[in-house]
């Protein structure tokens, strides 16, 4: 059974930092590119980083750009979203994706991915 699992999330203030991980299970996703999305509350799910299988290229959202930095680490299936300079906008669950093919272009399209996480709580308090 494939699984994304992610964690790292909580509570913080703004200004603060937080990595979140997601870390797969029953397949190996070294060859795939992977993305994080979140959902805040009352809105969409909206895109907000993907990288490729090699980490060669990666694509931020407009409004996490210069504070986000996605990762990965192929030897231990998992990858990463750190998290600076956090606002009470940053409020929301996120979820990892995983894809089935090593790059998604951009990445922002929901459809690209074929697994996704169950997500995590990041709440960022003023």
């Amino acid at each position: 059974q494939v699984q994304l699992v992610e964690s790292g999330g909580g509570l913080v203030q703004a200004g603060d930092s937080l990595r979140l991980s997601c870390a797969a299970s029953g397949r190996t996703f070294n060859r795939d590119a992977m993305g994080w999305f979140r959902r805040a509350p009352g809105k969409e799910r909206e895109f907000v980083a993907s990288i490729s299988w090699n980490g060669d290229s990666t694509y931020y959202a407009d409004s996490v750009k210069a504070r986000f930095t996605i990762s990965r680490d192929n030897a231990k299936n998992t990858v990463y979203l750190q998290m600076n300079s956090l606002k009470p906008e940053d409020t929301a669950v996120y979820y990892c994706a995983a894809a089935l093919r090593g790059y998604v272009g951009n990445g922002v399209r929901p459809s690209e991915y074929a697994y996704w996480g169950q997500g995590t709580q990041v709440t960022v308090s003023s």
